[in-house]
């Protein structure tokens, strides 16, 4: 009774117990540099891009909107949002992005966990 007991434990565990993992990111289909190209790319040429899209950035926040057409606010909105999905991509393919998410009930397992050890 007990093993049967012991195994719907562990089979609830496994089933309720899974976690999320992170895949590689993927660069969207408008961003001007591939992923491979992104890999490729030095520091010196990552941090050289990143500075070109501030620039464009504070060029386009400098801009007035007000005698801009319908389009051209879209476009400049889709342009923003590629450089910002570019920025993110540049930043993850350097390992500078991403990190370690841990919930509160891993954070509680591992302190019951080093409680257990260290005792």
């Amino acid at each position: 009774m007990k093993i049967k007991l012991y195994l719907f434990t562990a089979l609830l565990m496994l089933i309720f117990g899974t976690t999320a993992t992170k895949a590689a990111t993927v660069v969207p289909a408008g961003a001007t540099y591939s992923k491979e190209e992104l890999n490729k790319m030095s520091i010196e040429q990552k941090t050289a891009r990143i500075q070109q899209i501030k620039d464009r950035i504070d060029e386009i926040k400098a801009m007035d909107k007000s005698t801009l057409t319908h389009e051209q606010k879209k476009e400049l909105r889709v342009e923003l949002r590629d450089m910002r999905h570019e920025a993110r991509a540049i930043n993850s393919s350097d390992g500078m992005g991403g990190g370690v998410y841990l919930s509160v009930g891993a954070i509680i397992i591992i302190i019951l966990l080093l409680i257990l050890i260290l005792h």
